[in-house]
């Protein structure tokens, strides 16, 4: 990846609807070359893919909670696997700090929270979770 890439990555971050002619305006090249190097960036697996956004505000009884994920021993690998299968975490991130991973939540209400919550707390190799329910996001 070069500077146009992360130029045109970085446009695509702020409206991935941007048509390739703005785009390609606004990096100051060809739509063509635009063209081949979203071609390129997918084929090689650096854009997996565009989504929606929706604001929190949106689906109000969406309930979406973090969850802080401590991992016994060496078994983080598959702690992992089982988090990614969990339907209930939307996302999960490594980090450092108290906690060794980090889940999004997301449930429809608060029995679906909690089915969610008691199948993590089932998965082999975790220590401890600490779970905290967004309230607001202003940003």
């Amino acid at each position: 990846m070069d500077d146009t890439d992360r130029r045109l990555i970085a446009l695509l971050r702020a409206d991935a609807r941007t048509p390739v002619a703005v785009l390609a305006a606004r990096l100051g090249v060809s739509r063509g070359t635009v063209s081949n190097r979203l071609r390129r960036l997918e084929d090689s697996h650096v854009i997996t893919g565009y989504s929606v956004q929706l604001r929190p505000e949106a689906e109000p009884e969406r309930i979406r909670a973090w969850m802080g994920v401590r991992v016994e021993g060496n078994q983080t690998r598959a702690v992992i696997a089982s988090l990614m299968g969990e339907p209930g975490v939307a996302a999960l991130h490594d980090t450092n700090g108290r906690w060794d991973l980090l889940a999004e939540l997301h449930a429809g209400s608060n029995s679906e929270l909690s089915a969610v919550l008691e199948r993590v707390r089932l998965i082999q190799g975790i220590a401890a979770t600490e779970t905290s329910i967004l309230l607001a996001t202003y940003r």
